[in-house]
């Protein structure tokens, strides 16, 4: 109900946002022509298109609308694919899904391998000329073998007999399925399916373990029939199946037949047996023929017209199981882009771009059950909040050196074994955070690790980043001092870095907060000194003549001229470091948004590495729209001269 209602709001807003905007562009002023950068500002409805058409291609392609509008479809083509799996084999003998009978194919196949064969043998210098003709005499004999299975005369009536029945029953199932109330079910038959149908869950949901708190497996596409029509197939499939399993037992062998393919492998087995180690070659040929006879042996091979009312009886029904489809068929292709739903044995996948785009329906239910604290993945949440006293958030801002400057020695204890607390004493259990206070909210999770991590990366490359380049930019002797450093470590990829910094400062946040400084410090030594050094010279002069010191020039002007390159720096490094950190999490990690997607990986949670990918896109639109609101506020001679 969600999804429609999801639905129809997505397509009110694309279609009344367009609208608007076409109205919009009349009422523009004449004086704005084109290359004006006021043209591009506002277009919030615009946005709003772009937004909902995205959402809304998800919402077709990841199959979500056909879940929303028709929830039993998914189950219902089940059952379908089970039918067409199980006529898949019969079909296949005949020039239906095929262009000629298998029969045929199998024939033309044997007979070019046979020739081949004997194209070898005869070309061949490590055959002796006897072997030769030994062996172009098993060919000869294996070729006599197809005529023996095509040959209508010689057909056992014992095998017609069999393949009459097998028609028949194709034809009584056609007759059955066409009929309304196919397959008879009896009222306590009913009841149990359909308890079946409740307890095995719908199209896609997720479910959690009420003991452990876990998420448990998701079925892909319930497989128990839950509607009359998908009744209808799955005991057709079943019927087909015993059908097909009756005509691949069969064989066309009769005693012509038998005694010829029994007379060439005795003759190979004592030729073969006959050879000395030298004739390797031969015994290898002799070998490749007997495959070719066992091939000709366990081929489907019947006269050319032997299964003519068969192959009538197998069109039939598939016209009457397509018939029977109804909406359904209109459903798969209008509902089910780029695949559908398909069966193997007995179970059912989709297959198609519903496989690996999950639904924002599942994916927003497992992103609840993610948050969840008695649920989260891997016993930790995404995101929540926890009481935390307030001297573990002392304790980790203050540095434990403070208690160790301090004059004085930390407590010893008494030859009572007391301990009496001294002023330094106490100072480190401060700066330890080894005291009571009252309890704080503190968020925690998966999302909080990695934007901590990225967060503090980027703060110690613009701290150190930003004045070294602007100092750069500035003086001589500083370029040419750091510029090698910073060009010979810049274009060295972040992931090339990954395994020396995390074996050097281990897999916890240390490593990963000091890869991410190194991925932002060089970006924004660069942004600053271009900043710096694209100052306009007329400006810097203007400032000394009206009597600017070096720290007034700095201060009011180079620095005011760096601000667009230093915060585009760091809407570049923002990118940079979560794509680096995501790669570092990916290697050694235990949280975090890469940790989370790493095991989902290897599990083929594709709702899981759906949900961090979307994750990542916010934080990072997060951080980008609060860099272009604060350029937007604070710097509005961005792009003016």
């Amino acid at each position: 109900m969600l999804t429609q209602i999801v639905t129809f709001l997505i397509l009110f807003s694309i279609i009344g946002c367009i609208f608007y905007g076409r109205r919009l562009i009349k009422t523009e002023k004449i004086d704005a022509v084109f290359g004006n950068p006021e043209r591009a500002l506002g277009g919030t409805h615009w946005v709003i298109v772009g937004s909902s058409f995205i959402l809304l291609v998800w919402l077709y392609y990841s199959w979500d609308i056909a879940k929303g509008f028709y929830p039993k479809s998914a189950n219902e083509l089940c059952q379908v694919a089970k039918v067409n799996d199980s006529l898949l084999g019969l079909k296949y003998q005949f020039p239906i899904e095929e262009r000629e009978l298998k029969s045929t194919s199998q024939i033309k196949k044997e007979n070019k391998n046979l020739k081949l064969i004997l194209e070898e043998i005869k070309s061949s210098e490590e055959i002796s000329t006897q072997h030769k003709s030994i062996l172009e005499g098993f060919i000869i004999k294996t070729n006599q073998l197809i005529p023996l299975l095509t040959n209508e005369d010689l057909l056992e009536n014992e095998t017609k007999q069999k393949i009459i029945n097998i028609t028949s029953k194709i034809n009584l199932l056609t007759e059955n399925f066409q009929k309304p109330d196919y397959p008879l079910e009896t009222e306590q038959e009913l009841n149990k399916r359909l308890q079946a149908v409740n307890e095995e869950g719908g199209w896609g949901i997720t479910k959690v373990n009420a003991g452990s708190g876990s998420i448990e497996n998701t079925l892909e596409v319930p497989l128990i029939p839950a509607t009359n029509r998908g009744l209808k197939f799955h005991a057709a499939a079943q019927e087909l199946n015993l059908i097909s399993e009756e005509f691949f037992k069969l064989r066309n062998h009769n005693p012509q037949f038998k005694n010829k393919i029994k007379e060439i492998k005795d003759s190979v087995k004592t030729f073969r047996k006959d050879l000395n180690d030298s004739e390797e070659v031969a015994s290898t040929y002799a070998k490749n023929i007997v495959k070719i006879a066992r091939r000709i042996e366990f081929a489907s091979i019947y006269p050319p017209n032997a299964l003519d009312k068969m192959q009538s009886a197998i069109v039939k029904f598939d016209n009457a199981q397509l018939k029977a489809q109804g909406g359904l068929r209109f459903i798969d292709i209008f509902l089910f882009p780029a695949g559908t739903i398909v069966a193997s044995g007995s179970s059912c996948s989709e297959q198609g771009s519903g496989r690996w785009l999950p639904k924002p329906s599942d994916t927003f239910n497992k992103f609840i059950l993610m948050s969840k604290p008695s649920v989260g993945y891997k016993d930790i949440p995404l995101l929540w909040i926890k009481m935390v006293d307030l001297s573990n958030v002392v304790g980790f801002i203050l540095p434990d050196w403070i208690a160790d400057i301090l004059p004085g020695e930390y407590p010893i204890h008494t030859k009572d074994g007391v301990v009496e607390q001294n002023f330094k004493g106490g100072v480190l259990k401060v700066v330890t955070g080894d005291f009571n206070l009252l309890k704080i909210p503190v968020p925690y999770g998966h999302i909080w690790d990695s934007f901590m991590r990225v967060f503090l990366g980027l703060v110690f490359g613009i701290i150190i980043g930003v004045p070294l380049g602007l100092f750069m930019g500035l003086n001589r002797f500083a370029k040419g001092f750091f510029d090698p450093l910073i060009e010979l470590y810049r274009p060295v990829p972040p992931l090339a870095w990954a395994p020396l910094i995390i074996s050097v400062l281990g897999i916890d946040n240390t490593g990963k907060v000091f890869l991410l400084f190194m991925v932002s410090l060089s970006i924004m030594i660069i942004s600053a000194r271009a900043g710096a050094s694209g100052t306009q010279l007329s400006k810097i002069h203007a400032a000394h003549s009206l009597g600017a010191s070096k720290k007034q020039i700095l201060r009011y002007v180079i620095f005011p001229n760096s601000l667009p390159e230093i915060l585009t720096g760091i809407r570049v490094a923002v990118g940079m470091c979560w794509g680096t950190l995501v790669a570092a999490e990916f290697l050694a990690g235990t949280t975090g948004i890469g940790f989370v997607e790493n095991v989902a990986k290897k599990y083929f949670q594709y709702e899981v590495i759906w949900i961090t990918i979307f994750i990542m896109g916010m934080l990072g639109l997060l951080f980008d729209i609060t860099l272009r609101k604060l350029i937007d506020k604070y710097i509005p001679w961005r792009g003016k001269g």
